[in-house]
């Protein structure tokens, strides 16, 4: 813990009317970042800020938290709100500890069939929780994609052409469901003194199809075996589209692929786009030989 910067101090002051005396920064991306702070008062609690040109902001991740704890266990949200005048805003949570589904398989703790099973459970439990849609709206098809296409070489965007666009046929007419939209396992905190399993990190939240949610489940799980798979969709236990399942199964491996370091990792991937090839041919484009004259 070390002196906590100017804005996490601000955001305990104005939101909880306590100063925080030690913060540890846990993760910083381009327009977020998330500290550990120690307040004044001796509570632990989460702080997340956002810099002022994020699109999702504290006040829609604390209105996707509050939504989803109707099903799932999620962290209690004691303050969000704007935290500048440029329009930064901050959300602060209770401290739930570090120890994740993530750290418990990596260190053997819990086994991987174990961890998908709960994920699988978790995710049915948040499907079932009402989105509200008028306070955070469901992306439009196009928007979704938009960061994939900027990046994708035009050859893989071409060969996963056919998943692309089974997910273009079915996107608007599909019931919406409240989706994390960014879940795995470091995602879920094992908490309290019978290691309840929480949902945290809804940064990404807000209504869409089951299938984009349980498809990235499968992808950030490693779960690309058929038994690996069965294994979480058994314990999800609610129906599913199996075509569209798999069209977003190859359309997050493909974003994968995109975001790997080229080297050891983006031949992770690439072995993986392969195997789903072999798997769904159907979702894939394959290139045609050039005939060659007699």
């Amino acid at each position: 813990m070390t002196t906590p910067p100017a804005m996490v101090s601000r955001a305990c002051s104005t939101l909880l009317g306590t100063p925080a005396r030690t913060a540890e920064r846990l993760s910083a991306g381009s327009r977020t970042a998330v500290f550990r702070a120690g307040l004044r008062d001796g509570r632990r609690v989460i702080v997340k800020l956002y810099d002022h040109t994020a699109r999702r902001n504290a006040l829609t991740e604390a209105v996707a938290i509050r939504a989803a704890g109707v099903t799932v266990p999620v962290p209690q949200v004691l303050g969000s709100g704007t935290i500048s005048s440029e329009g930064a805003t901050a959300l602060i949570t209770c401290d739930l500890g570090g120890h994740t589904l993530g750290v418990s398989v990596r260190s053997g703790r819990i086994p991987h069939a174990q961890a998908l099973k709960d994920l699988g459970s978790l995710l049915a439990r948040l499907h079932r929780a009402p989105p509200v849609e008028q306070v955070v709206p469901r992306r439009p098809f196009f928007d979704s994609f938009s960061p994939l296409t900027r990046r994708c070489p035009p050859e893989l965007l071409n060969q996963i052409g056919p998943a692309l666009a089974v997910i273009a046929d079915t996107a608007e007419r599909a019931p919406s469901v409240w989706c994390h939209g960014d879940i795995h396992f470091d995602n879920v905190v094992l908490s309290g003194p019978h290691g309840t399993r929480y949902l945290v990190d809804f940064t990404d939240a807000a209504p869409g199809l089951r299938e984009a949610d349980v498809a990235h489940a499968l992808v950030m799980t490693a779960a690309h075996t058929p038994w690996d798979r069965r294994t979480l969709l058994d314990a999800y236990a609610a129906p599913l589209d199996d075509t569209r399942l798999s069209a977003w199964v190859v359309v997050h491996t493909a974003r994968c692929w995109v975001h790997a370091t080229p080297g050891t990792s983006r031949h992770l991937w690439s072995d993986r786009l392969a195997d789903l090839a072999r798997q769904t041919p159907h979702l894939f484009r394959t290139a045609r030989r050039e005939g060659t004259q007699r």
